[in-house]
């Protein structure tokens, strides 16, 4: 029988009270976001503020949709964020295979340049972004918010990261013997044997692309087409702000992620440290 340590007891019982403590840290903004958007914009600024869900949805419900069109602000988020998040799978793991499995002339130093790109700030390139989609005619256009991050390096680097540890060449050697194209084999043997990747990549994508705000703020101009973020921030008014509103949206645009995070916790970790051990 093992013996009774106090210390050992004393030190688990420490790191639950801090696991805890950061637990409710991290969850009273949500917990606060979620009641604010059933009160009214006076309630919410009373002391103390109210901590238990009020009556005035309906009434946030209306002045949201007085102010924006919140369904289709929606519907846009959706459709941005599927298509960015299915065209970066698909970019991504062909980029990825390529710099796992083929041999060519500057291929490291390719690789490198194509790192250094995520060590730019992304602010630096808002000015070059709109030069870019005003020369091509996709102001106001929802093209201009997934077709240019298509193919990031965030993605390419997980990809070629989890093809190098997880797929041996030997197996792609067998299906060129087998007669096999390169296309065959990037779509027959690598692809489904790439899903902890594909839904961890999937998973920040879609997230990143549904909390985007500067890409929206540059291209957009139409509330018709806002994306929910800015849609949101275009209901603040320096005089009077429908901050219940403002929270009721919020809410409803966090509540799909949070869902789908849910769900998806341990996909999302099993496939960030995939690869991690093998360069």
């Amino acid at each position: 029988m093992s013996k009774f340590n106090p210390n050992r007891k004393a030190g688990t019982l420490t790191a639950y009270v801090i696991i805890a403590l950061g637990a409710l840290i991290m969850i009273a903004p949500f917990y606060f976001m979620f009641t604010f958007g059933t009160h009214p914009r006076d309630e919410i600024f009373k002391m103390p503020p109210p901590l238990l869900p009020g009556w005035a949805v309906p009434m946030n419900w209306g002045l949201l949709m007085r102010r924006v069109p919140f369904p289709k602000n929606f519907m846009w988020s959706v459709y941005v964020s599927v298509l960015t998040t299915g065209l970066t799978l698909f970019f991504c793991s062909m980029a990825g295979f390529a710099f796992a499995m083929y041999d060519f002339k500057y291929k490291k130093q390719l690789f490198v340049v194509v790192l250094g790109t995520m060590l730019i700030p992304p602010f630096l390139g808002m000015i070059p972004t709109f030069m870019i989609m005003n020369a091509l005619g996709w102001i106001d256009t929802h093209r201009a918010l997934w077709l240019p991050g298509a193919a990031g390096a965030l993605g390419i680097f997980m990809m070629r990261q989890y093809i190098t540890s997880a797929i041996p060449k030997e197996l792609v050697e067998a299906a060129r013997c087998d007669g096999c194209t390169e296309w065959r084999i990037y779509w027959s043997v690598v692809l489904p044997l790439l899903g902890p990747a594909m839904g961890t990549l999937g998973l920040i994508t879609f997230i990143g692309s549904w909390n985007n705000f500067i890409s929206p703020l540059i291209v957009l101009r139409s509330v018709e087409k806002y994306t929910i973020p800015l849609a949101l921030r275009s209901m603040q008014d320096p005089q009077n702000t429908p901050w219940g509103a403002v929270m009721l949206g919020a809410g409803l645009a966090v509540l799909p992620l949070l869902i789908l995070f849910v769900f998806s916790s341990r996909r999302l970790i099993a496939g960030l440290t995939a690869g991690a051990l093998k360069g």
